[in-house]
């Protein structure tokens, strides 16, 4: 009598968790999903110290009503986000306009989160290294002060 009773609860609850599981994946299906990403990160490589990149992202509004992106909010100072106000047409893209400054010598990892409709988000990442410039912008050149010497001047 308890196996059967025991045999029954474990049914059930089987059966529910299969469930919930299934309307969780059929309201995610249902479109509630309005802001598609083309990328979801960049990596810049190698770039010289104290010279600026950019990159631009691009987001698609799959839903059937205009998307408004609240806020886009990079995770330091060293990183800045642009985008419109505008709300983006159902079928329409946009673009996201990331800046790094680069004046920080070293690798790199920074988040930028994206705030729209009702408090929904979706993040984007940016990387890359950072190297040291030379102090000059070309060795100097022995041999030009030398023929000067020879020469006079």
């Amino acid at each position: 009598m308890i196996r059967r009773f025991l045999a029954f609860a474990i049914v059930i609850f089987l059966s529910g968790s299969v469930s919930l599981k299934a309307q969780t994946a059929t309201a995610a299906q249902a479109g509630t999903e309005v802001l598609q990403l083309k990328e979801t990160g960049y990596d810049f490589g190698k770039i010289p110290q104290g010279r600026p990149v950019t990159h631009i992202f691009e987001i698609v509004n799959t839903g059937k009503t205009p998307l408004l992106l609240t806020n886009v909010q990079a995770s330091c100072g060293c990183t800045t986000p642009e985008w419109s106000r505008d709300p983006i047409k159902p079928g329409a893209t946009a673009q996201i306009k990331v800046g790094y400054n680069s004046a920080a010598e070293g690798y790199f990892n920074k988040s930028i989160t994206i705030l729209y409709n009702n408090n929904q988000s979706k993040t984007l990442l940016i990387s890359g290294t950072v190297y040291k410039t030379p102090v000059t912008a070309a060795p100097v050149n022995a041999s030009i002060a030398l023929l000067k010497n020879i020469n006079g001047h």
